[in-house]
């Protein structure tokens, strides 16, 4: 199950990223000359809106996992698990110039919210 998870997870974020790449090569297309903060804003309110859109695909995978462990009896935490979720995500965000502190901090912002869903679920 976790290695369907990640090819999952993998392919959604790889489909993410180039429909990221596509909404900025819209936005600064036509306007490469014209860097106003306005241009930029747009940038960042388009990237703002594609994280959101990849947290809510988590979420449904996360959902589907909670569904999996209620039904087989297996605790929402796993923290052998999440370990590794946050040293890939560390290696990862070191690549794009991110502190090991912020992804961690973010990761356990999601991690919560999806142990929040997985306990939601178990309890029904």
């Amino acid at each position: 199950m976790n290695r369907k998870f990640l090819y999952i997870l993998s392919f959604l974020m790889f489909i993410s990223i180039l429909n990221c790449q596509e909404s900025y090569a819209q936005s600064t297309g036509s306007e490469s000359h014209d860097n106003t903060l306005a241009n930029y804003r747009a940038t960042i309110d388009s990237l703002d809106n594609l994280l959101i859109e990849i947290i809510g695909r988590r979420e449904k995978i996360v959902r589907e996992i909670g569904i999996y462990k209620a039904k087989h009896d297996i605790a929402p935490l796993q923290a052998n698990r999440f370990q590794e979720v946050l040293d890939r995500s560390i290696a990862e965000g070191k690549k794009q110039g991110l502190s090991a502190e912020f992804i961690t901090n973010l990761m356990n912002i999601i991690h919560a919210e999806s142990l929040r869903l997985e306990n939601e679920i178990k309890n029904k």
